[in-house]
Parts: structure tokens; C-alpha cells; sequence
């Protein structure tokens, strides 16, 4: 028999657990990225452009946009405790960021089965769409909270 387990109920009683698992990621670290908001399928995080963020033509580097939209797009899809990769993300890209540039990054859950979910993410800098990214989950088997407590009897 197939366990079911109520996601809804095992983000808030593990919240903390899945918040210190999450910004436990040692590139975002790096990258000062900070998570503000973690929700069922949401989660807002957000970096300041600093001087070797930028490119050649001295706005933030596509990658620098891109690892935030990223991390915010693991910390949505991840919010549950189950553990879930990215199986496809593709990116638009629509104005420039600047040195000293607060991004912010939210995403939200449009759709989401046991084996996949679907989000979509905004990076805003002062309430200027920068970039945005369809991003598609695997969804694995596995949680990496604990689920005792949860599973169907």
C-alpha cells in the first residue's frame, strides 16, 4: 500500500528543520543570497549586486540572476520536506541589474503531483521585473525531514 503523507501538515510541524536544511546551500551562501520566506510551494530570497557580480558591460552577470532564481526555485519546491531536483528551467531575462541592486526573488507553485511541480519565478529589483524563469521539479521518493509521524497507518 502507497503512503500518503500530508505535505501541508509536515512543512509547518518540521518549518524549522526545512528552513536550516535550505540555507544550508554553501553557493548561495557564498553568493550572499538570503532566503526571507518560505512557504507551502513559495519562498522569497533575495542578494545584493556587489562589484564581482558584474559582467563586462558592467550590469549583474546572467549567472548571478540565474543562482538566485535558482535557489528560490529549490527553496519552493523543496518547502514540503521531500526532496526534489530541477528537471528543466528556462529563463527570460528583461532588464539589467546594477551594483548595489537589491534582487529579489519569489516563486510560487503553479502545479504539483507526487512525481512533479511546476513554478514560476520573478526577480524584481525596485518593483522592476529583471528576469523571469519557468522551472519544472522532480519530485523523489525520499524526504529529508523525518516522517514517522506522518505516514498513513
Amino acid at each position: 500500500m502507497r503512503q500518503t503523507i500530508d505535505e501541508s501538515k509536515l512543512h509547518q510541524e518540521r518549518y524549522n528543520e526545512i528552513c536550516e536544511k535550505l540555507t544550508q546551500d554553501k553557493y548561495a551562501q557564498f553568493l550572499g543570497i538570503r532566503l526571507i520566506e518560505l512557504g507551502e510551494g513559495t519562498a522569497t530570497a533575495e542578494l545584493t549586486v556587489e562589484e564581482h557580480m558584474l559582467n563586462a558591460h558592467g550590469t549583474a552577470h546572467g549567472a548571478v540572476i540565474f543562482s538566485l532564481a535558482d535557489f528560490v526555485f529549490a527553496a519552493a519546491c523543496n518547502s514540503y520536506g521531500k526532496t526534489s531536483v530541477a528537471l528543466s528551467m528556462n529563463i527570460g531575462f528583461l532588464a539589467a541589474g546594477f551594483k548595489g541592486n537589491r534582487l529579489v526573488a519569489t516563486a510560487t507553485e503553479e502545479k504539483k503531483n507526487n512525481r512533479t511541480a511546476w513554478y514560476r519565478i520573478r526577480v524584481e529589483s525596485d518593483s522592476e521585473l529583471i528576469a523571469t524563469l519557468d522551472a519544472l521539479a522532480y519530485r523523489k521518493n525520499d524526504y529529508f525531514v523525518s516522517i514517522e509521524d506522518h505516514e498513513a497507518k
